[in-house]
């Protein structure tokens, strides 16, 4: 079994004190703890922002890529060797604004891949420009005058994208967060995780006070989230009353189930030795 102490680098880490930062990453430790799976088999990525130092603060496989490509690189890994467990690791600036159209296709396509995002609402990487998920009126160094447009809802978005897992989770509450990603993880198709994380340095609206007031669990009231209806519905809860858990849930054929040629051996398993590739080099010499 896979440890905590062996899911330690020697990296120093250089999040804000207080960060929301911390808490994902010792539920995502946590979570595969749980899930007892070995570090060579897993694979996280993570593109730019701070949430992005991700795959240093993990021993496991890491791929840190560019801004808003979170989504290409994890599925192309997930898509060339099914047997890797994939975690993609995306920031709200990083996936909800420049890896935006990633993230719809991705989703109705039922990669499986997991995707968590870390959503601070705010770029705290580049001291506190607004981001998709900024609420509207947020006063901050590209916003003087507050946030113009309404903030991006992430949760009804995956859902009309016809996503087979969506859920909400909490830095704050590392207990129910570990047990979403286990849940998530262990999701046949494509897992997205939106995890409201509070940044202590450029976002002094949403803190942990604030957050305190308003979450509650779905679990707790008893939600179906077999229900894509009553999950839209929950979705747009937000204000005095924010749920965090699954929203929604199905079992849907992946997308690698259906490319025949890759159905039944991964691409890494496939022989090339006896390709030849001149003929098309020559055409286009």
């Amino acid at each position: 079994m896979v440890s905590l102490q062996e899911l330690q680098t020697p990296k120093k880490n250089t999040w804000c004190p207080g960060c929301g930062n911390f808490g994902i990453l010792m539920a995502f430790k946590r979570a595969l703890v749980h899930l007892d799976l070995r570090r060579e088999e897993v694979v996280i990525a993570s593109g730019i922002g701070c949430h992005g130092k991700m795959v240093n603060y993990v021993n496991v496989n890491g791929f840190h890529g560019i801004h808003g490509r979170v989504l290409p690189l994890a599925c192309g890994i997930k898509l060339a060797n099914p047997n890797l467990t994939v975690v993609g690791f995306a920031g709200d600036a990083d996936q909800y604004d420049e890896g935006w159209g990633h993230l719809a296709h991705t989703i109705r396509k039922n990669i499986d891949v997991t995707l968590i995002v870390h959503n601070n609402m705010v770029l705290g990487l580049t001291t506190g420009q607004t981001t998709a998920t900024s609420q509207k009126g947020f006063k901050s160094k590209s916003t003087p005058f507050g946030s113009i447009p309404p903030a991006l809802n992430p949760i009804a978005h995956a859902l009309v994208s016809d996503g087979t897992f969506v859920a909400r989770g909490y830095a704050g509450d590392m207990t129910h967060l570990s047990s979403l990603l286990v849940d998530a993880i262990t999701h046949k198709g494509f897992a997205f995780v939106d995890v409201l994380q509070p940044c202590v340095s450029f976002n002094n609206l949403n803190t942990y006070d604030w957050y305190k007031e308003r979450l509650y669990k779905l679990e707790d009231v008893e939600h179906d989230y077999s229900n894509k209806l009553h999950a839209l519905e929950k979705s747009f809860e937000w204000g005095t009353q924010i749920p965090i858990g699954i929203f929604y849930k199905e079992k849907r054929v992946t997308y690698r189930d259906n490319l025949p040629h890759i159905k039944e051996t991964a691409l890494t398993k496939i022989p090339i030795d006896h390709v030849d590739i001149m003929s098309i080099l020559k055409e286009m010499m």
